[in-house]
C-alpha cells in the first residue's frame, strides 16, 4: 500500500507526488501572483471532486485551508506561471492522473 504525499515547490513551479521518501512522479504547476501568493505550510486534502467547472478545469481537490486547492485549468498556458488566486493549477492529464493515486487525507507540504 503505498504511502502519498505531494510535495509542492514554489520556486521550481513543481508538484512532487513522493511515496514514503521516494519521488514517484513531478508535474509542472501554475501558483498563485505576487498579491495572492500561494500559501506555504501543511496541509491535507480534504475534499475532491471531478468537473468542478469555471476555471478549475478536470478537477478539484481542496486543501484543508479554506479557498485554496489543487485543480486542472481552462487555459493550459498558465502552467508554469504566477497567475492564480493562491491555488495550485495543474494541466487537466497530469491533475486527473495524479487524483487517481491521492485521497483524501493525503498530506501536502507547500514550500518555497
Amino acid at each position: 500500500m503505498p504511502n502519498y504525499s505531494i510535495v509542492v515547490n514554489l520556486t521550481e513551479r513543481r508538484l512532487y507526488l513522493k511515496d514514503g521518501n521516494q519521488v514517484v512522479a513531478s508535474y509542472p504547476v501554475g501558483i498563485g501572483k505576487l498579491a495572492t501568493q500561494t500559501p506555504s505550510g501543511q496541509f491535507t486534502i480534504i475534499n475532491k471532486q471531478p468537473n468542478p467547472g469555471g476555471p478549475f478545469g478536470a478537477f478539484w481537490m481542496g486543501l484543508s485551508k479554506p479557498h485554496y486547492g489543487i485543480h486542472g485549468t481552462n487555459d493550459p498556458s498558465s502552467i508554469g506561471q504566477l497567475v492564480s488566486h493562491g491555488c495550485i493549477r495543474m494541466y487537466n492529464k497530469d491533475v486527473l492522473e495524479l487524483q487517481e493515486k491521492v485521497s483524501i487525507g493525503t498530506p501536502v507540504t507547500i514550500q518555497s
